[in-house]
């Protein structure tokens, strides 16, 4: 079941729910006059994915499509999209363009330098750089100042079918999943470096007003605080023991 829900003006949360490992995969849809789609999901997902897309807009008038890092759930159906979509375009940073998104995909990227924005008509999608944070050395974010919105990745990872989005705290629940990783083959699913703290701590200070998740509930109350709170939960799961 893929599930289509607007967690923001004109932003559109695409869920599908993988029972067989208990876990949400999202892509999130910017409507506007170049619309944005945060995350591909996996190849296999592209017919899911296109046809949830086509509930709010024709799928081939996608302009960008943007994600973290380079993995199959970010942006594996990258290609059929710069099929679908002709005017379509990845926005990633230099570093992904160029070790790895430009030889896999099928039209060069628009390679984006740290707080480069893309202007899509009414929103304005700051790039962040953000290696490591949460996994990959070209790993980075995307901020929609205007709806103050965090395309945040795996950041805030929770496990299971839970609702679209959400006022309550979600720390806990991405404790508990990171604490469930320590006993899996995924415990170093997450690194942690010198740097975790400052990244997240900076992503903190543009003070978002909805967090939204790769794997889970999207959050909206106050971010910052969620994100400063997030960077003590790894220092306590994640940091040198």
């Amino acid at each position: 079941m893929t599930t289509v829900t607007e967690v923001g003006a004109d932003i559109f949360k695409i869920t599908t729910f993988v029972k067989e490992i208990d876990l949400q995969f999202s892509q999130f849809l910017v409507r506007d006059d170049e619309s944005f789609l945060f995350h591909t999901g996996l190849r296999a997902m592209f017919p899911l994915v296109r046809d949830a897309v086509a509930k709010v807009l024709p799928p081939a008038s996608v302009r960008w499509v943007g994600f973290s890092h380079f993995e199959a759930d970010e942006c594996g159906s990258l290609n059929e999209w710069l099929a679908a979509a002709p005017r379509a375009q990845a926005a990633c940073g230099f570093v992904g363009a160029m070790v790895s998104v430009n030889d896999f995909a099928s039209r060069p990227a628009r390679a984006l330098q740290p707080d480069e924005v893309v202007a899509t008509g009414k929103r304005r999608l700051r790039f962040l750089r953000t290696p490591h944070v949460p996994h990959c050395w070209e790993a980075g974010l995307f901020f929609e100042e205007t709806t103050r919105t965090l395309f945040c990745s795996d950041l805030l990872h929770q496990m299971g079918d839970v609702e679209a989005k959400t006022t309550v705290d979600v720390i806990g629940r991405a404790r508990e999943t990171l604490v469930g990783y320590e006993k899996t083959p995924f415990a170093e699913y997450l690194p942690y470096t010198h740097k975790t703290d400052g990244i997240l701590r900076r992503l903190a200070d543009l003070r978002p007003e909805r967090l939204a998740t790769m794997h889970g509930a999207t959050f909206e109350g106050d971010g910052s605080r969620a994100l400063r709170d997030l960077a003590g939960v790894y220092r306590e799961v994640l940091g040198e023991k």
